[in-house]
């Protein structure tokens, strides 16, 4: 991982957490050594950063290419569709979130690629899973496309790494919140967007009710769980592809309540739509004591914190006139 000769390739790079991973990782290996790739163009400050290609990941010819022409040891798969899209067209999301991951890990595996990480998520959970503290390793039966991509990519890492020694790692990521990209079709956006409308507009209708709660985490805890995982000591590792990893557990409401110490004449209101089916077969809260003992997980910000964290920034933002936001 930190070899000299060692380059990275991010793909999903203008999604959520690879918009916000690529500059991290440019800042500790440097910036011509990170690639970013996305089928959509990225935000100019990426792009000026460093190297940036156009990458489908369901055509194994354009991944390949990248690899050889870089000199690629390391990827960072976060090319996917997320679950609320997911479910408004499945195929699409099986070809980029199965048939991407199966064309990264065999480009890997022939083209000398050392480490490979790919997120999993919540969603790989379902009604039959204890929903409370749900366990490392317990019953996965997702209910969306999304979760059924997510399941079966843990196994297909896990195989590789059995099968062909390959180093591949993974998070099942609660919901994951940020101030610097938008929501992106996840069922667990209502805690960004609720953020920018109470900058904003000083009200939310939120698309679950008051009292679903579900795993948080906030984005410098989510790029640290990445960097850290990838940089244990694999000899250490019991598992591989699907660690647990959590920061705090909340409802609507109480995130609500907590953005009101902030903006006392917030309001906040409840329309639940399809999103709230898929939020009740996810757990409420996550046991990942298993990330804490196999690589010292250990996050940094509780709901208060990250509250007032992102109600600072985006204001700043919005005083700036920088503050980017459409319903």
């Amino acid at each position: 991982m930190t070899s000299e000769t060692n380059t990275i390739l991010v793909t999903g790079a203008a999604g959520q957490i690879g918009s916000e991973l690529v500059p991290a990782l440019r800042k500790l290996f440097g910036n011509e050594r990170v690639v970013a790739s996305d089928v959509v163009q990225p935000e100019a400050k990426l792009l000026e950063s460093g190297p940036f290609e156009r990458l489908d990941v369901t055509s194994r010819q354009e991944l390949a290419q990248i690899i050889k022409k870089y000199g690629i040891k390391t990827i960072y798969h976060l090319a996917a569709i997320l679950s609320a899209t997911g479910e408004k067209n499945p195929q699409k999301a099986w070809e980029v979130n199965i048939n991407g991951l199966y064309n990264v890990l065999e480009a890997s595996r022939e083209l000398g690629v050392k480490q490979v990480f790919c997120p999993s998520s919540i969603a790989v959970f379902g009604p039959a899973t204890p929903r409370i503290k749900t366990p490392q390793d317990t019953i996965l039966s997702p209910t969306t496309m999304y979760g059924v991509t997510k399941v079966a990519g843990e196994h297909l890492c896990d195989y590789y790494v059995k099968k062909y020694g390959l180093d591949v790692r993974g998070c099942r990521f609660p919901g994951i919140i940020s101030n610097e990209t938008l929501p992106g079709g996840g069922t667990t956006d209502y805690a960004v967007a609720i953020f920018y409308e109470a900058i904003i507009y000083k009200k939310y209708t939120c698309f679950l009710k008051p009292e679903t709660r579900l795993p948080m985490m906030y984005m410098p805890d989510c790029l640290k769980s990445i960097i850290q995982l990838m940089q244990a000591d694999f000899s250490r590792l019991k598992h591989h592809s699907n660690f647990n990893v959590t920061a705090m557990s909340f409802s609507a409401e109480e995130l609500a309540a907590e953005i009101k110490k902030h903006i006392p004449d917030f309001e906040i209101h409840y329309q639940p739509d399809f999103r709230q089916a898929i939020a009740d077969s996810w757990p409420e809260s996550i046991d990942d004591s298993a990330a804490r003992e196999e690589w010292d997980w250990q996050p940094e910000y509780d709901l208060a914190r990250m509250t007032e964290d992102m109600l600072r920034v985006l204001s700043e933002k919005k005083n700036q006139g920088k503050l980017k936001y459409q319903k």
